[in-house]
């Protein structure tokens, strides 16, 4: 008795503070979001070119891989965090702004926007509303991230030597839709089972999540639309 008592008592500790990273990674989530927004405002407005972009993304990624594991523990953490989405913001400045010379960019990123902002909604509450253990996904996630990386190199080193290849950037991108979509549903479901009780660490990976789906999703739409 004095068993079953324990381990329901443990269940009710581990579902608060499930609740309580769900609920923490959620409000840093929106602020970095908010920032990020600003950021890429200010990046836009000041007609950073693709170069500079490059550079903050660049450094962005560098304090994720090398500085955020060793700080996330600590409030420095949070510093990280937002140096990171600001900079990714202002490296989306330039592309932003490419769309916006097209005719119909600004219909364009709205468009993205709210596929953004369906696809990580759906899939959150898909989560947690019914509870699933998306544990499973783990490896897939992994791997795919290591082949991103990969293509991403490639695609770098072949437009560096003048070669385009539109097909594939094409199904890249629609790749990316598909593994970040399977990133959101494994992350969210590691925070209400437990898995990960890092919000800071959660964060970041439900906003790069985020980012590049909306990325992809804005060039996937820019093909579509011939201009």
């Amino acid at each position: 008795m004095q068993e079953v008592y324990s381990t329901q008592t443990n269940q009710s500790v581990s579902q608060i503070e499930s609740s309580k990273v769900l609920r923490n990674t959620y409000m840093l989530l929106g602020m970095t979001l908010a920032f990020s927004t600003v950021a890429a405002a200010i990046s836009m407005a000041s007609g950073i070119g693709y170069g500079a972009g490059l550079v903050m993304s660049l450094i962005a990624m560098a304090l994720i891989w090398f500085v955020l594991p060793r700080t996330a523990n600590s409030s420095a953490g949070l510093l990280v965090v937002f140096a990171f989405t600001g900079l990714i913001g202002a490296g989306l400045g330039p592309i932003l702004n490419k769309y916006l010379s097209m005719t119909n960019g600004s219909s364009i990123i709205m468009q993205a926007l709210g596929g953004t902002a369906v696809v990580f909604i759906g899939l959150s509450a898909y989560v947690l509303t019914t509870r699933k253990n998306f544990n499973f996904l783990g490896g897939f996630v992994a791997v795919g991230v290591m082949l991103m990386l990969a293509v991403i190199l490639f695609l770098f080193g072949a437009s560096f030597f003048g070669y385009q290849f539109s097909g594939l950037h094409l199904a890249f991108s629609a790749g990316i839709v598909l593994l970040m979509s399977a990133l959101i549903l494994y992350q969210t479901s590691e925070i209400i089972h437990g898995g990960e009780t890092n919000y800071i660490m959660a964060t970041t990976s439900l906003y790069l999540s985020i980012v590049n789906l909306f990325a992809s999703l804005l060039h996937l739409l820019g093909v579509s639309s011939n201009d």
